[in-house]
């Protein structure tokens, strides 16, 4: 299994907090980056945090969540060298993995239940980058970061 991190916003702590355990379960390591609590924190702050991690190569892949999941799929798609996608369904978490090798799961707490989000995950854990057409475009996205 890769190195994991996860994170989130105080719009996503509680569904960051199920992952965890549904992981920790599953027999997944993975690290947290905050926020710790419900206390209030801007969400770009912590998305750029963990997409930078990823980035970096500490870790392969990262799980970002915040209340809808867009405030934090947009900053993290900021740092180069990330391609997050933001998926409330299992066909769009294959997808994401198969066709464009997202290395970030952008998820909304209050846009998708616990248990879809766990099937979310597992999913996307699972999936593999197809490569063969998708490398192409994937390297164009890549020619795209600044």
């Amino acid at each position: 299994m890769s190195k994991l991190v996860i994170g989130s916003d105080h719009g996503g702590f509680a569904l960051k907090e199920t992952i965890k355990s549904h992981l920790a379960a599953r027999g997944v390591a993975v690290t947290d980056i905050g926020t710790h609590s419900t206390d209030s924190v801007d969400y770009p702050d912590i998305a750029v945090k963990l997409a930078e991690a990823v980035a970096d190569g500490r870790f392969d892949r990262g799980i970002i969540i915040c209340g809808t999941g867009i405030g934090v799929s947009i900053a993290a798609n900021k740092v180069p060298g990330i391609r997050a996608a933001l998926c409330h369904d299992t066909f769009s978490a294959a997808m994401s993995r198969e066709h464009n090798d997202a290395n970030v799961l952008a998820m909304g707490e209050r846009v998708i239940g616990p248990g879809l989000a766990c099937l979310i995950v597992d999913t996307w854990l699972e999936g593999s980058f197809a490569g063969g057409r998708h490398a192409r475009r994937v390297e164009k996205l890549k020619a795209l970061d600044c």
